[in-house]
C-alpha cells in the first residue's frame, strides 16, 4: 500500500497519528470508492499493532467516512449521484456561510498566500501529481474558512470533506488527463475568488467559492453512477476479524 504513509510510534500518540493520516488520506481521495482496507495491512503500512489502526478505523466509520463490511472488514464508502448532490447541498450552505464570515477577515498575508497556492496548483495541473492539486485545493478553500473565526463552521467543513473524499478520487481520475492536455483549469474558480478578495467585494467571493463547488458537482454528476444507495452500516460486526 504505497500510500506516503509515515511509522507511528509513541504510546500516546500512535492512536492520533494513525487516525490523523488515515483521515488526512480519505480526505483528498487517497482511495477508491469502495475499496476494501484491511486491518492487517494498514498496521504493517504504519508500523503499528492492530489496536491503534482498529481503534482508527472505529473513530472514520463513526464519522461516516468509513462503511463496515458483515467480516469487519473497514471499506470506503461507494459513490452515488443521490448521496453526491446530497453532501453538496450542505457544503453549499455551510462551506457559502463560511466563506461570507471569512473573507472579510482575510489578512493581506492570506490573501498573498491564496496566491501562491493558485499558483502552484497552474503549475502542478501541467505535469505534478493530481493528489497534490487536491491538497492544494484543501488548502486554499481551508485557508478561507479558517478565517471565519467559526469552530462549530470549520469542524462540519472538515467532516464533510472527509465524506466527500470518494468523489475527489472519481474526479481526479476524471480531470487528470485533462489537465495534462491543457483543457481544464487546474485551479477551478480561485483566480476569480482572489479578484473579489482583492476588490474586497466579499459577497462576491462567497458567490465564486459556491460556484467553484457547484462545478465541481456539476462535473462528479457526469461521471458519477446513479444506483440504488447501498447497504446500512453494520457496526456490531466491526473488529471482529484482523
Amino acid at each position: 500500500m504505497a500510500l506516503g504513509f509515515e511509522p507511528v510510534s509513541g504510546r500516546i500518540t500512535v492512536q492520533d497519528g494513525v487516525y490523523q493520516q488515515l483521515r488526512h488520506a480519505l480526505m483528498v481521495g487517497s482511495f477508491d470508492p469502495g475499496q476494501v482496507l484491511t486491518i492487517a495491512s494498514l498496521a504493517e503500512a504504519f508500523g503499528t499493532s492492530n489496536m491503534p489502526v482498529r481503534e482508527a478505523l472505529r473513530r472514520l466509520a463513526a464519522e461516516n467516512a468509513l462503511e463496515i463490511s458483515q467480516n469487519g472488514s473497514a471499506c470506503v464508502p461507494v459513490v452515488t449521484r443521490a448521496r453526491l448532490d446530497d453532501l453538496c447541498r450542505a457544503r453549499l450552505a455551510v462551506e457559502g456561510l463560511a466563506a461570507e464570515l471569512g473573507a472579510p477577515r482575510l489578512t493581506a498575508a492570506e490573501i498573498a498566500s491564496l496566491q501562491r497556492v493558485t499558483d502552484d496548483q497552474q503549475a502542478i495541473g501541467r505535469d505534478g501529481s493530481i493528489y497534490e492539486l487536491i491538497a492544494k485545493n484543501q488548502q486554499f478553500h481551508f485557508t478561507i474558512y479558517r478565517a471565519s473565526g467559526s469552530d462549530v463552521l470549520f469542524q462540519l467543513i472538515e467532516t464533510l470533506w472527509l465524506r466527500f473524499g470518494p468523489y475527489m478520487r472519481l474526479l481526479s481520475n476524471h480531470v487528470a488527463p485533462l489537465m495534462r492536455a491543457g483543457t481544464m483549469e487546474p485551479s477551478g474558480r480561485h483566480v476569480a475568488i482572489i479578484a473579489a478578495l482583492k476588490d474586497k467585494d466579499f459577497m462576491r467571493a462567497r458567490d465564486e467559492v459556491v460556484a467553484d463547488i457547484t462545478a465541481t458537482q456539476q462535473t462528479l454528476r457526469t461521471i458519477c453512477p446513479d444506483v440504488p444507495e447501498p447497504r446500512p452500516v453494520d457496526f456490531s460486526a466491526f473488529g471482529r476479524s484482523a
